[in-house]
């Protein structure tokens, strides 16, 4: 074997742990990095997170390096996400962070001198016809395919998922047996960079406050106000500060600066079947060419373990898609990923319209 220089990305989280693990069980020995990405370090300690890192470096034998992108991680994420949500659209930060953070800057800045990164990430990558495919993780429900649909190619023959065929009870199970401190530390939740900064107090920081309506679609009824538009998002029930509900957020007028909802626990206006993609990005190449007709895919919108079924169409460059079900809360802005029909190769993603 091809003894290589792998740069394995650690979080003090059980995933990344257990891929150092895996990777000296290979033979490597990998050069851990701890990257520094919240917005500064009061506001994102992560004390316990280097210590579990450290250990698991000493125990491996393996060198250890703590490096910052907190600027480039502003700059990037951080400016991207206050926009977004400013044009009252729906970002996902955490795909922006593996494409411009974790296998951008850190690459361009310390990765280079390496043969392959190693993440903790639930997916793996399938070799068709000598190119790279993006493909699903074993663990359908744990897959993470869609955090990486806007990846380059170039990222992509660089990344190594030691744990992609791995289900998540048999990670936990690794761990547990090597006495890792991160055997039984539940899985990170939320916006990566915001630490535990309240998001409300983020998007206020620097947005501010703008008082609206909040309208019933059904009727036109005035309910409320609220404090501006980007403190909420598509589908959202909790802290609209409504009585008589449950109201979810089903429109935004933007420039009118309306937030307009539906009453009851399932509304209608809150599901959807169609949505066009804008802006496609194919990770490894277009596979669908300037066809003509119907292909049958599957998709996500979210982060979700389901993976829903339908139709895919071609309208200059606009990509549009029939759910073969009804879909809770399609926003604009929200990326569109699209997997083949057996839902194993990740093609890439698109912008809502």
């Amino acid at each position: 074997m091809q003894i290589m220089n792998i740069a394995a990305l650690v979080s003090g989280g059980v995933d990344s742990s257990v891929i150092v693990y895996l990777l000296k069980e290979m033979g490597y020995n990998p050069t851990i990095f701890y990257i520094k990405i919240g917005m500064d370090d009061s506001d994102c300690p992560k004390e316990e997170d280097i210590e579990i890192t450290s250990f698991i470096a000493k125990k491996y034998g393996c060198k250890m390096e703590i490096v910052s992108l907190q600027d480039e991680y502003f700059a990037t994420v951080v400016k991207y996400t206050i926009n977004q949500v400013e044009q009252g659209l729906t970002p996902n930060p955490d795909v922006m962070c593996n494409k411009m953070i974790k296998f951008g800057a850190f690459n361009e800045k310390w990765g280079k001198d390496f043969d392959k990164i190693a993440t903790g990430h639930y997916c793996t990558t399938t070799n068709i016809n000598d190119k790279v495919f993006l493909s699903t993780a074993k663990d359908k429900v744990k897959d993470q395919t869609d955090f990486l649909a806007q990846i380059t190619y170039d990222q992509l023959q660089k990344i190594m998922f030691p744990i992609g065929n791995m289900p998540k009870s048999e990670v936990r199970q690794l761990a547990a047996k090597e006495n890792l401190p991160s055997a039984t530390r539940k899985d990170s939740q939320g916006i990566c960079f915001l630490g535990k900064i309240n998001y409300n107090d983020f998007i206020k920081k620097y947005l501010g406050e703008k008082k609206g309506d909040i309208v019933e679609m059904e009727n036109g009824k005035i309910l409320g106000q609220h404090n501006g538009f980007w403190f909420h998002t598509i589908g959202q029930r909790k802290g609209l500060g409504l009585s008589g509900g449950p109201y979810f957020v089903v429109k935004k007028d933007i420039p009118n600066n309306v937030l307009y909802v539906s009453q009851g626990y399932d509304p209608i206006a809150q599901y959807g079947t169609n949505m066009d993609l804008e802006h496609f990005h194919f990770i490894t190449e277009d596979v669908f060419g300037d066809f003509h007709g119907e292909k049958e895919i599957t998709f996500k919108i979210r982060h979700t373990p389901d993976f829903t079924r339908g139709i895919l169409t071609k309208h200059g460059d606009i990509y549009h898609i029939e759910s073969e079900k009804k879909i809770q809360g399609i926003a604009q802005g929200q990326f569109g990923v699209i997997y083949d029909k057996d839902m194993r190769l990740c093609f890439g993603s698109g912008v809502i319209k």
